[in-house]
This record gives C-alpha cells, sequence and structure tokens, in this order.
C-alpha cells in the first residue's frame, strides 16, 4: 500500500481477523467537555486519537483548562461552571463540527467575547440551526450567512424549551451545554430520537440531567464531579470492517471493546437485512454506555433500502453502507439530504468516487443507489477531505480487478489515524 495522501487498494479475496478500534470520537468529545465544567480532574481512558477531538482539548486549553493527552489517556482538569478564561486568538475547531456546535453552547454563557473557526470545509458547513436556540437564551453571534466563522457574545442565559427542526445530536447537545449555566431548567424535545451519549455523559459525571421518552432536561447552575471513564472503541469507525466482512465471501472479522449502544447499532439490522451473519456479545456497560463483541461475516449478498426515517441513526454509517453493494447487490438510501452538509456533499462526492472506481451508482437530492453488477474495474477515487469517504472507497475498492487509489486519503487521520494499517492487517 503506498504512503499517504494517496492510498493504492489492493484487490482482496477476503477479510480475516481480531481487532480493536479506536476509542468513540463521539463520546471523547462529550467527556471531555463535561469534564471541563466538572469540579476536580477527570481521567479519560481510550479516548479517540484523530484531529478532531484533538481540536476540542485545544480549544479547551485555549480556555483555560489543563489537559493532558497520552497514547492510552486525556486528563482533564475541571473548572467547574464557574468562567473560563477568555482566549488570546481565535478557538480552531479544524475539521470537528462536533466541537464547534457543542463548544458555541459553552461559550454563549461566558462574560467576554470568542471567535470560533474552522477549516474550509468546516466553514462551509450550516451553523444557523445552533445559533437560533442560543440567541433564544440570550447570547449575541454574529455568522456569516449562518456559517463559521462565529463570533460569540456571552451572555447570562436563561432557561428554553427547545424543540428542533432537524434532529441533530449535536444541537441537542449544545444547548444542554448551554442549559448548564442557565437559570432554572432548559429541556430539549426531539421529533426522532438522536444518539444519546450526551445524556449518558451527564448521568456519568453526576450533572442533573432527566430523560423522559424524547425530552431530555437539564437544571442550570449545578456541576459535575470528575471522573475516571473508560471509552469504548467507535462503532462507526468499526463499520467499514463489518461492511467488508459482510460483503466479501468467507470473511469474517472479530470487532473487540467496541461501543454498542443502541442508539448507534441500526448497521447490525442493515447487515442482517443484506445477508451477513452478524454475532453481538455484550460485555456490560461502563458509565451508563454498553460494549462487547462484534462478529460478522459474509454469508450472501443481497440488497437493502434505507428507508428515511432510518436514517438519523445511520448518518456516520451511511458511506459504510454504500460500499456493501460494491461487492455485489443493490443499496439504496433516500431521506439523507443532511449527508450534503457533512464534511463534504457526502451524496455527490460518493457517487462520484464509486463511479471513478467502476462501480454503478444513481445520484438523487436526497440519497443514492449504488449497483453492483459483476467486479468492478477500479480507478481512482477523490476522497475530498472527508474521512469517511475515504475509507468507504478503500473498502469498495477491494473487489476491484485491479489497484485502485484512494486520493485525499490522508484525511482517516479525522477519526481513524491507522486505518490502512489495519487493513493491510485484515486483507487476504
Amino acid at each position: 500500500m503506498a504512503s499517504l495522501p494517496a492510498a493504492t487498494i489492493i484487490p482482496a479475496r477476503r477479510v480475516r481477523g481480531r481487532l480493536r478500534v479506536p476509542g468513540d470520537k463521539s463520546i471523547s468529545h462529550r467527556y471531555a467537555f463535561l469534564a471541563a465544567l466538572a469540579a476536580g480532574r477527570s481521567e479519560l481512558r481510550n479516548y479517540a486519537p484523530g484531529a478532531d477531538c484533538r481540536s476540542t482539548l485545544t480549544c479547551l486549553g485555549a480556555l483555560g483548562v489543563t489537559v493532558a493527552l497520552s497514547s492510552s489517556a486525556a486528563s482533564v482538569d475541571g473548572r467547574g461552571l464557574g468562567p473560563l478564561r477568555a482566549p488570546s486568538a481565535p478557538l480552531d475547531a479544524g475539521n470537528s463540527g462536533t466541537t464547534m456546535r457543542m463548544l458555541a453552547g459553552i461559550l454563549a454563557a461566558q462574560p467576554f467575547d470568542s471567535t470560533l473557526v474552522g477549516d474550509a470545509s468546516l466553514s462551509r458547513r450550516p451553523m444557523r440551526r445552533v445559533i437560533d436556540p442560543l440567541l433564544e437564551m440570550g447570547a449575541r453571534i454574529d455568522a456569516v450567512d449562518g456559517h463559521a466563522p462565529l463570533t460569540i457574545h456571552g451572555a447570562p442565559l436563561r432557561s428554553i424549551d427547545f424543540r428542533p427542526a432537524i434532529p441533530s445530536a449535536q444541537v441537542k447537545s449544545a444547548v444542554l451545554l448551554a442549559g448548564l449555566h442557565a437559570s432554572g431548567a432548559t429541556s430539549v424535545t426531539e421529533r426522532v430520537r438522536t444518539r444519546d451519549h450526551t445524556e449518558r455523559a451527564l448521568q456519568a459525571f453526576g450533572y442533573p440531567v432527566q430523560v423522559n421518552g424524547l425530552t431530555v432536561s437539564i437544571e442550570g447552575g449545578r456541576p459535575g464531579i470528575g471522573r475516571e471513564l473508560d471509552i469504548p472503541g467507535d462503532f462507526s469507525s468499526a463499520a467499514f470492517w463489518m461492511v467488508a466482512a459482510a460483503a466479501l465471501p468467507d470473511s469474517e472479522v472479530v470487532i473487540e471493546g467496541v461501543g454498542l449502544n443502541p442508539t448507534r447499532t441500526a448497521l447490525v439490522d442493515v447487515l442482517r437485512r443484506f445477508g451477513a451473519r452478524v454475532q453481538v456479545e455484550e460485555s456490560g456497560p461502563s458509565a451508563g454506555e454498553p460494549s462487547g463483541t462484534i462478529i460478522v461475516s459474509g454469508v450472501a449478498v443481497g440488497s437493502v433500502d434505507v428507508a428515511p426515517d432510518e436514517v438519523p441513526a445511520l448518518i456516520d454509517e451511511l458511506p459504510a453502507i454504500a460500499a456493501l453493494a460494491s461487492h455485489g447487490g443493490r443499496v439504496s438510501v433516500r431521506g439523507a439530504t443532511e449527508l450534503r452538509v457533512k464534511e463534504s456533499d457526502r451524496i455527490g462526492s460518493l457517487v462520484a468516487g464509486f463511479r471513478a472506481l467502476g462501480i454503478a451508482a444513481d445520484e438523487h437530492p436526497d440519497g443514492f443507489v449504488i449497483h453492483g453488477s459483476g467486479q468492478p474495474s477500479g480507478g481512482v477515487a477523490d476522497a475530498r477531505g472527508d474521512h469517511r469517504l475515504a475509507m468507504a472507497f478503500a473498502i469498495a475498492a477491494l473487489s476491484a480487478r485491479s489497484p485502485s487509489r484512494i486520493e485525499g486519503s490522508d484525511a482517516v487521520a479525522i477519526s481513524y489515524p491507522t486505518f490502512f494499517e489495519t487493513l493491510d492487517r485484515l486483507v487476504l
């Protein structure tokens, strides 16, 4: 396999092996933010190693929070709910939408002005969805047509009862983080359940959170307590190995220590519908987050349709799901317009990349259809700076007749820096 940023993928007959994936990116962000607002030191073991989660720690450090990152953990000295330190320069969220949106919720209550910036990709992503509820709570935020950079003029916040129009765990989390500093109880009521890592994390740190159906409420002014917590493996990273094993005949992967939060594991049902054999062995929860082992083996190639009501629970796994059909079969996804405002336009970019690899793909305004008809030719696919597309193209290219190149493959550093090393170890 060639050196990054352009990776060469050699066709493979199957994938086999036992592995662990990096710490969960979504949980790592949330634990870091809540640890910073808690009283005392927190030790966050298996903190995600990617660039996105480092951006969160760097921003917290610029706000006066003492943080230290080793190869196995992040240490955070919480400052409680008192004021953070005004930053001396704009806070750079890099490529991380989670960092920008959730940190905006914290900064909305601070007694100083701050500016959040990001890379070119993040600067194109919509921020109005998080700006509006924070304005309602009393903050003042300047933006460029609803995009970063965001200049946040912090202020005393009031509680609100918020009902987001677009399902978003990031926006829900931003409002709840702002609610920790608001007077009274702040609530978020969702139309569709999104991932609940923030609710579980709030409980783990001892914050006063209440969950009643689709409504989450937080009481302001009461800090949490620093904790030692273990972060399970990232299910969205594991998704690529699960898809590879499901799609290539005579394959099997065993993924240990991976998160099994029920708001994240809808892919298991999708793979079973496609024809794969999937075994899930739960080992027990840690701080409310279940984890365990997933075993996936390819049995038969079929077809699967992902309906609009399934999309919120699969939003990060949809690029991986698309790669299922590259090895034969058919995958259809509709109701996924949100993919167009991720790190890239994940509909247009995904379809273009699959076609470049010789795989039939149709683009729709709200989704795509991938047709696996025989062995694709292989080719050169451009990940366009998107980590999940880089990994999806790599898995799809395993079934090609000839080697393929993934341009921009260094984007995997955002979430899974060792992805290509692991791929080398699993392919046969």
